[in-house]
């Protein structure tokens, strides 16, 4: 079975969407789109960095991620809008990772299978690191998940409760940066954050609790996964993209929906 591309090709994308849904709806809901965005621009330099010191790309997409968001951490409560700091940060990195993959020599780098992703090349390996990340942010999301929703809902709350929000928010930047590092092979650089974000959005009209909208974001993901290559494969398109388009189809679909129930 996994001699067929496509079928990894598949599996890989179904894996990406459920580390991607639990996540998202916890980006969604924190308002933390660029945040992730920053995250997933600064993975770029994680790849350099691998390949200059001959590393596995995961461990070096994912240190350069977590490192990115616990700088935007202990900088955002230093004088710095948020939206700046981020904006600065995330395009700083992603300009000093293309110019350091140039000095890199003796090394073949497809750009483009970084920044737009290269599902159709992903192989036995690429899937057990993917499924492997994909399963540790689920349980770190799920071990957490009452003290993330109250630390959310409001942080005085969470206090009151017992819980630390900056822990929390620590774990969400873990898992934040696991899903960066498995993502990259699939959707590429600068696709990651709208697989976070759209399938949660999505989802977020169809949903009554917050359980519910993970599950919901998950099966979305999923869907767009397995729609998105299936039309890149007959149209020939990008498959990276093509996943983000049916992402983005559904959360039209869904927004119309809702429309429709405030209408009446």
């Amino acid at each position: 079975m996994f001699d067929d591309f496509m079928v990894r090709a598949a599996l890989a994308g179904i894996g990406v969407a459920f580390a991607a849904a639990p996540l998202g709806c916890f980006v969604v809901w924190r308002r933390m789109a660029y945040f992730g965005d920053a995250t997933a621009h600064a993975a770029i330099l994680g790849v350099a960095l691998s390949l200059a010191f001959s590393m596995s790309i995961f461990v070096g997409t994912m240190t350069v991620a977590l490192l990115m968001a616990l700088v935007v951490n202990v900088l955002s409560g230093r004088g710095y809008a948020m939206d700046t700091l981020l904006g600065v940060l995330a395009h700083s990195a992603l300009a000093f990772g293309l110019v350091a993959v140039s000095f890199i020599s003796g090394v073949r780098i497809d750009l483009m299978a970084y920044l737009f992703g290269d599902i159709l090349a992903v192989s036995r390996v690429d899937l057990s690191v993917i499924w492997g990340g994909a399963a540790l942010v689920v349980a770190l999301i799920g071990w957490r998940w009452s003290a993330l929703l109250t630390s959310t809902l409001n942080e005085d709350l969470a206090y009151a409760s017992g819980i630390n929000p900056k822990r929390e928010q620590l774990v969400l930047t873990i898992a934040l940066a696991i899903t960066v590092a498995v993502a990259i092979k699939v959707v590429g650089v600068l696709l990651i954050a709208a697989m976070l974000i759209i399938p949660a959005a999505a989802a977020r009209p169809l949903s009554r609790t917050p359980e519910g909208m993970a599950v919901a974001a998950g099966l979305i993901g999923m869907l767009s996964a397995i729609v998105g290559l299936r039309a890149a494969y007959v149209l020939d398109t990008p498959a990276g993209p093509s996943i983000v388009c049916v992402a983005a189809i559904t959360f039209l679909a869904t927004s119309i929906i809702r429309g429709f129930r405030h209408e009446r």
